[in-house]
């Protein structure tokens, strides 16, 4: 391993995004967003530092910016409350950290890292991620810093129906979650995965973002994935563990094992999205199935790309 080779991929959802839907001004701000996230996640790799605190510096930005289902910008459940779910991965020795159905929380990823570095434990839920959130002096936040009008909206559009939403208004239909995925000069890998879920989501709903080997997956053998879509397909075929699976047993590239996934597997189950992934060599692949991927990366060459559409 040429001990200076970086590389750094976020995504912020996957959904059909259609071009007249984003004014020009909404998508450079969408845009700018992304920037912003992957060169805090870059900063941290360049100067010396390790994948697993890149991918967290860049989740938190996302998390911070009312753009992105995560954090600040958290979708509503049905009885009006924001309830998140995160997950973060260590390529290096398979340790892993996961909380759902936590509130109050500005950055969900952080206690994420916490449950994986301060317990014996991968996923915490519910009252027990909160109160564990109060062991560890990580401060609540009021449910005025999570209140965005557009998501109260979003929810009052659909309450009386039922139905669930997945970040989508009018035709726009976007998967909102945001991730990470980076490799540091010494060869580790990490992932990273955060979300507020489902519009009008009842009954404790989970969805793939905490899962390890759903929703996100790292290994220094193969890959780091953090994944986007509609979370129920994604719990139901391990998706990000599919991908390792198919490069480490398959013998297939990163660019095969993604296609595979996204493109075959999801596509025969029903389910659309994406994924944001990169291997042992600092190869980078972002597949999806649906009209656009709010995503960015800087490969081993240190190119930068910032992009919504095909």
């Amino acid at each position: 391993m040429n001990k200076s080779i970086t590389s750094i991929a976020i995504h912020g959802g996957a959904g059909t995004i259609p071009r007249g839907s984003l004014t020009a001004e909404k998508e450079k701000m969408y845009l700018e967003a992304l920037r912003v996230a992957l060169e805090a996640g870059n900063v941290i790799l360049k100067s010396g530092g390790s994948s697993l605190d890149a991918v967290c510096r860049a989740v938190m930005e996302l998390e911070n910016c009312p753009l992105f289902n995560a954090g600040r910008g958290s979708v509503f459940t049905h009885d009006g409350k924001i309830e998140m779910d995160a997950s973060i991965m260590d390529g290096s020795n398979l340790d892993a950290g996961a909380i759902a159905a936590c509130t109050g929380i500005q950055n969900p990823v952080l206690l994420a890292r916490l449950v994986m570095e301060k317990t014996d434990h991968v996923l915490l839920v519910g009252e027990g991620a909160n109160r564990f959130a109060e062991e560890m002096n990580i401060p609540r936040w009021p449910d005025e810093y999570f209140h965005t009008e557009f998501r109260w909206k979003q929810l009052e559009s659909i309450r009386h129906t039922g139905n669930t939403m997945l970040d989508h208004q009018e035709k726009e239909k976007k998967f909102g979650t945001v991730g990470a995925v980076a490799l540091d000069q010494f060869g580790n890998l990490a992932a990273a995965t955060s979300t507020g879920g489902m519009t009008n989501k009842k009954y404790g709903r989970i969805g793939d973002s905490p899962i390890i080997g759903a929703g996100t997956y790292a290994n220094n053998s193969s890959c780091a994935i953090s994944c986007t879509g509609s979370g129920e397909y994604f719990i139901k075929c391990s998706a990000a563990f599919q991908v390792h699976a198919a490069m480490k047993y398959g013998g297939l590239s990163l660019e095969e094992a993604c296609h595979q996934v996204v493109h075959k597997e999801l596509v025969a189950m029903g389910g659309d999205g994406g994924l944001i992934a990169i291997d042992s060599s600092g190869n980078i692949c972002m597949p999806f199935n649906t009209e656009g991927m709010y995503r960015a990366s800087i490969d081993v060459d240190g190119k930068m790309e910032v992009l919504i559409y095909s």
